[in-house]
């Protein structure tokens, strides 16, 4: 997968319009100096010196990949005998009486990286090597090796490799992106369109870009010009340090516009190490559900600001579990770290060790308190999750699944209804053995299940649906309709403008949604 693969994480247009200005001048009597075209100014400080010592240290990547090819030519009718007849068994059937073999077809690949130290340890980016057969690391003076993989990370686009050289090689270190400016000069090398060493010389356009492409994103965006094949290569300050991995691009025709995006060396550094010793990741682990906390969501919840991750689940066999934790917590501080944002907890929690004993700061019922969690491990949890077909990771909760009911089952007939409320354009039924085998609700879901939504109501503005069960309103546990109708009054006359609503679908998976009362 090269670099323009990454921009399938966007959609969006570029329109370009020129115009042409026409400026008219008075003319003015010329200096000497200038009569004589003699330089009024210097151009920007040349960056040669410091491209030179970085030249050897940025490598081309190039990868080999069999893959079988699925085409179903038919094969064209020849008299036998004609001389035609070899060609055709070669090429349709793989060899003259290799009727049936699969013929296979060699797929290659261009991307950079880079010497993080001189025994031959490289850095690249994951979707530049993946799937590969065969990977060749190609050095400036125009010498090659056999690389072999020693690790990969999905979640960060992050892979590293391992040549055998037959002398130390010229490596480069790594710096702080942190101390990074909107506005720093930095320099990207790297292998564009397979041109070889290129070296490009922009600024920090931003810092902290998230562009979905995993759940850690918190990537350098340049100006530095990086196009196909500069994957994988470094992205350097003024001293010569790596502060960031070229991973992705935002651009229209698969060339640069301007946009490019790093992985900062404050998030990769530790899952290099990690790969390095040990050939995987070990992330921290909390082993929880979580999602945005917007400005109802804060209002129902009594809080100032918006701010912080909304505990929408509790991971079973996670590290939270005997309930240090509880649905409905919003953590607002995780080991010292503030959680402005839900994307920030997914982060901190990722670069903390296992094992370890963290603070963790929340807000329960209005008010902080501080719980003490101990880490579990991240990868045990997701295969235990692939293992149980159940969620295993510090999951984001997908925007879809906030706003939309993930069951749209059909309710049931009229005759068979059983006695409902109507509250906030929501048909209310009590949650017995018939309604879960109505709608397939598992057995230990608890709440009150919703049978039908009024399309103009607020309820249906949130995509709550029919099948969906109504397990807590402002943070109080839900039995019957009758709670429900309770609850909304006793919301409404404390002068409340929105009901916050834990929502379980049929398999228990919990979301929040904020429903107008007004």
């Amino acid at each position: 997968m090269d670099l323009s693969h990454r921009s399938r994480f966007f959609r969006s247009a570029v329109l370009a319009t020129g115009l042409a200005l026409l400026v008219t001048t008075v003319s003015a009597p010329l200096s000497v100096a200038q009569a004589q075209g003699a330089p009024t100014q210097h151009g920007p400080e040349s960056v040669a010196d410091l491209a030179e010592g970085l030249l050897d240290a940025v490598v081309n990547i190039s990868t080999s990949q069999n893959v079988k090819n699925d085409d179903q030519a038919v094969m064209p009718q020849v008299p036998e005998g004609s001389p035609f007849q070899d060609f055709f068994d070669e090429f349709f059937k793989g060899g003259k009486g290799g009727e049936g073999n699969e013929r296979q077809r060699k797929v290659e690949s261009l991307g950079s990286g880079f010497v993080i130290d001189p025994s031959g340890f490289i850095v690249t980016n994951n979707h530049v090597i993946e799937g590969a057969d065969d990977i060749e690391v190609n050095f400036a003076n125009g010498s090659k090796l056999k690389a072999k993989l020693i690790g990969t990370d999905t979640k960060t686009d992050l892979a590293v490799l391992k040549v055998e050289p037959k002398k130390p090689l010229t490596a480069v270190p790594f710096g702080d992106s942190r101390k990074m400016r909107i506005g720093d000069w930095v320099m990207a090398i790297g292998n564009p369109f397979g041109l070889g060493g290129t070296v490009t010389v922009g600024i920090v356009s931003a810092r902290g870009r998230n562009i979905n492409a995993g759940p850690y994103d918190n990537f350098i965006q340049t100006d530095a010009a990086i196009n196909k094949g500069n994957s994988g290569g470094p992205l350097f300050n003024m001293k010569g340090e790596v502060i960031g991995i070229n991973t992705a691009i935002i651009s229209p025709t698969g060339g640069s516009i301007g946009i490019g995006f790093s992985v900062p060396t404050e998030l990769a550094q530790n899952v290099i190490s990690q790969l390095r010793e040990f050939g995987e990741t070990h992330r921290g682990w909390l082993g929880v559900r979580i999602q945005p906390v917007t400005d109802d969501i804060a209002e129902s919840l009594k809080m100032d600001v918006p701010k912080g991750a909304l505990v929408a689940g509790i991971i079973k066999g996670g590290p939270v579990e005997k309930g240090e934790i509880k649905t409905g917590d919003v953590i607002v501080k995780f080991d010292g770290r503030d959680v402005l944002e839900m994307r920030d907890l997914p982060r901190a929690v990722a670069e903390s060790p296992v094992g370890k004993a963290v603070d963790v700061v929340i807000i329960r019922d209005g008010k902080e308190q501080t719980v003490q969690v101990t880490l579990g491990r991240l990868e045990d949890g997701e295969h235990a999750a692939s293992a149980a077909a159940t969620p295993g990771a510090d999951e984001i909760v997908p925007e879809s699944e906030m706003e939309e009911g993930t069951d749209q089952t059909e309710p049931p007939a009229a005759d068979t209804k059983p006695a409902t409320d109507k509250v906030l354009g929501m048909t209310l039924t009590t949650l017995d053995d018939a309604s879960r085998t109505t709608y397939g609700i598992s057995a230990d879901v608890e709440g009150v299940v919703i049978s039908d939504v009024d399309p103009q109501s607020a309820a249906a503005e949130r995509r709550v649906a029919s099948g969906d069960v109504i397990v807590e309103i402002g943070q109080e546990a839900m039995k019957t309709p009758d709670d429900v109708s309770a609850r909304i009054e006793e919301l409404k006359s404390a002068g409340r403008r929105n009901a916050l609503l834990m929502i379980a679908n049929k398999t228990g998976e919990l979301r929040f949604v904020t429903v107008r009362m007004e």
